[in-house]
């Protein structure tokens, strides 16, 4: 079976796992995926989701976030993580969204990986979700598991790995591809030394099983 031959028959069984391939950060606007995306280095999801609504409660548009002290974002991010660096990443990509983008997230890489605070993980999860444009993002889960699986070979870089996929995952299946390894990063594929296989639905073509 080649890579090819593989993910597709991997992108089919996960379709069948987890029908629903939605991103698992709670948002109703593009701007405030990109602060949730930034906020999620090194925090989970769910802290995220229960954190924001007092950010937007406080300050609810780009503008507000933008004028807003950073001090006073850094107090209501904190329990995030990195609260200074996510702070200051968070005004200074509002100020641009506001200054550069009349308050419009950009819809390509290019225009996306200017803002601060934004890298390739970043700008493909709103190409994807916002855009429904091709994505790949390659988070913790998708590295970890495309390895196991044996999509990429002891690829450990985030870039390198998004690059091998572009090859091997047809264009439309990238974003929702990547959400589901999420779903199965959590429930069976974790990132204990020994992960779930026993239930797994790829246990008998896993790389890391066979």
């Amino acid at each position: 079976m080649t890579k090819k031959q593989l993910a597709l028959e991997i992108i089919n069984r996960l379709k069948k796992e987890y029908p629903d391939a939605s991103c698992t950060l709670d948002y109703k606007d593009a701007w405030k995926l990109l602060i949730s995306v930034r906020l999620a280095a090194q925090c989970t999801d769910e802290r995220v989701n229960k954190i924001v609504p007092d950010l937007y409660k406080k300050y609810p548009t780009i503008d507000a976030i933008a004028e807003a002290p950073v001090e006073e974002i850094e107090k209501i991010v904190r329990p995030c993580g990195l609260g200074k660096s996510k702070a200051r990443d968070i005004s200074l990509c509002m100020k641009m969204l506001r200054d550069d983008f009349d308050c419009k997230v950009p819809d390509n890489m290019e225009d996306l990986l200017k803002l601060p605070g934004v890298g390739r993980k970043s700008a493909n999860l709103i190409m994807g979700d916002v855009y429904g444009k091709p994505a790949i993002v390659t988070d913790t889960h998708c590295i970890r598991l495309t390895n196991r699986m044996g999509l990429v070979d002891g690829i450990k870089e985030p870039k390198k790995v998004e690059m091998a996929l572009w090859k091997i995952i047809p264009g439309e299946e990238g974003s929702d591809f990547c959400h589901r390894l999420v779903y199965h990063g959590r429930e069976v594929c974790t990132a204990r030394t020994t992960p779930h296989c026993n239930r797994c639905c790829l246990n008998d073509i896993c790389k890391k099983r066979i």
